[in-house]
């Protein structure tokens, strides 16, 4: 019996940790300026409050530094309990990382009337991942890939060296821009969609599924070497999509 109460109690301390580990800003307009952020998912709500929550799961606390708080030469504090500033500047909201390596895991829900940029330098970090998002994203990475699912846009994704993969709905915004120097560039559609699309890259191929009837436009006289650029229709043209990669493959799938 006794052992029975001690699990309960070790159970209610980790939900209570874990509820602990929250943070919420109560908007549902503006924009959400991420800086820096080493390794997050970013999720879509119908809410109205932009909700910050730790996804480390058991990971090992600095026990030397309870009772303390992780501040950045910057000025700024860990205001969240999840590792994060977030500093509320009116209809601006942003969100910067303290520690400059082997920064925390968190998910943030965002209201779909808060449009998200991103921003990442450093070699730390894994991929970004943006699902079930209605607003507008753009992102500026260097190592960071992109994985985008379901999202509306509008959308404007770049990044160095890293990879863009996106799932589409028939429910998009344009323009959609995801452009990468060295990563590839995969994207996928469903088929009755009519969109605009301009395809290109240096060094890479374009790979197309048949299941598009792609209506090229037709070419002009003068003829570029060393590039390899498609524009064409689907299903009569519409939403305007543009997909780079300067030295890797474009990929369009149907859904």
């Amino acid at each position: 019996m006794k052992t029975k109460i001690l699990t309960l109690a070790f159970a209610l301390m980790a939900i209570s940790t874990l509820r602990a580990q929250e943070y919420k800003l109560a908007k549902s307009t503006g924009k959400l300026v991420i800086n820096g952020v080493d390794r997050v998912l970013i999720e879509g709500t119908t809410g109205n409050e932009i909700i910050f929550s730790s996804a480390d799961g058991s990971r090992e606390k600095d026990r030397r530094a309870d009772g303390l708080r992780a501040v950045s030469s910057l000025g700024l504090e860990d205001n969240t309990g999840v590792g994060l500033s977030v500093q509320d500047k009116g209809t601006t909201y942003e969100v910067y990382q303290l520690k400059k390596m082997d920064g925390p895991k968190v998910k943030i829900l965002v209201p779909k009337g808060v449009s998200i940029s991103y921003t990442h330098s450093s070699p730390h970090g894994s991929d970004i991942t943006f699902r079930n998002v209605e607003s507008e994203i753009e992102t500026s990475t260097v190592h960071n890939g992109v994985h985008l699912e379901n999202v509306t846009g509008p959308l404007n994704i770049k990044t160095v060296h890293g990879e863009i993969e996106a799932d589409f709905n028939a429910n998009i915004k344009s323009p959609i821009s995801l452009t990468s120097t060295h990563g590839l560039v995969d994207v996928t559609i469903p088929t009755t969609l009519k969109a605009t699309m301009s395809m290109s890259t240096n060094f890479g191929e374009i790979f197309v599924d048949p299941a598009f009837k792609l209506e090229i436009e037709p070419k002009s006289d003068w003829v570029k070497y060393g590039s390899n650029k498609v524009n064409g229709k689907i299903n009569g043209g519409g939403l305007e999509f543009t997909l780079s990669s300067t030295h890797n493959n474009i990929y369009l799938r149907k859904k």
